[in-house]
């Protein structure tokens, strides 16, 4: 198939996205449930970063409730969020995002913590959209575990079909994906492994918390699902996505 972005072979499936040819760089929305959702998928990231995309950051959220009571002195969800985001800032710098192309969209939150699908949150999120005009969109899958991943998805769904939009979402496996369909793939080597262990230890509070509750850092955990992403390739890790097409 052919995007307009991308010269898609139909077949064989999965695709390594260092083979796919550009037609131009395109403009990217990273859809971050939490603070480090963007560093899941840093190496893709990375590939249409100095291949010259143009690549936007909303995080939907403080992610207050993963920092540890009293991590780094913080004790209110206040604090934590606080923290949460200087960590994303810092986790971007070393990336090399700008800082202007970042924004913290702080979704209100249902009583579960959860951003609520309400008219509100997706206005928030169709005027972040509309405001940039991505051609790809990258986020967690939305069948997963976590209802924040969950509520993401289906934000940017309904918004995206509601305006009937032209775009590619880009869905990624993380920790708590639940079934996911392997439509291309980012492999990469133990040198581009060592810069994303660098990226997330960055997020200081989770690779703690990782340490403290799990025996391994938050580096070692992402790492892990990348290992084992199930790809035929040469190189030792891969980050893989299923592709949707709207419009």
């Amino acid at each position: 198939m052919t995007t307009g972005l991308w010269d898609v072979p139909q077949s064989p499936r999965p695709l390594d996205i260092n083979q796919l040819a550009l037609a131009l760089p395109p403009v990217i929305v990273v859809l971050a449930p939490h603070p480090d959702d963007f560093d899941a998928i840093a190496v893709t990231l990375r590939h249409f970063h100095q291949a010259g995309s143009q690549i936007h950051l909303a995080v939907l959220t403080t992610g207050a409730s993963g920092v540890e009571d009293g991590f780094a002195g913080a004790t209110t969800d206040q604090q934590k969020g606080d923290l949460r985001e200087v960590e994303q800032q810092d986790s971007c710098a070393f990336f090399g995002l700008p800082a202007e192309r970042i924004s913290f969209l702080k979704l209100p939150a249902d009583e579960g913590g959860n951003p609520r699908l309400d008219a509100a949150n997706h206005a928030s999120i169709r005027d972040y959209l509309a405001a940039r005009s991505p051609q790809l969109v990258f986020m967690p899958h939305g069948n997963d575990s976590n209802v924040t991943h969950q509520r993401t998805y289906a934000l940017f769904r309904a918004v995206t079909l509601a305006e009937g939009w032209s775009l590619w979402a880009v869905l990624n496996q993380d920790a708590k994906t639940v079934k996911i369909r392997t439509d291309v793939f980012m492999s990469f080597n133990d040198e581009q492994a060592t810069w994303k262990a660098s990226l997330l230890r960055l997020h200081r509070s989770q690779h703690q918390r990782n340490l403290n509750t799990r025996g391994k850092g938050f580096d070692e955990r992402v790492l892990a699902i990348n290992r084992q992403a199930g790809v035929a390739v040469d190189a030792p890790y891969a980050e893989i996505f299923e592709l949707e097409r709207f419009g």
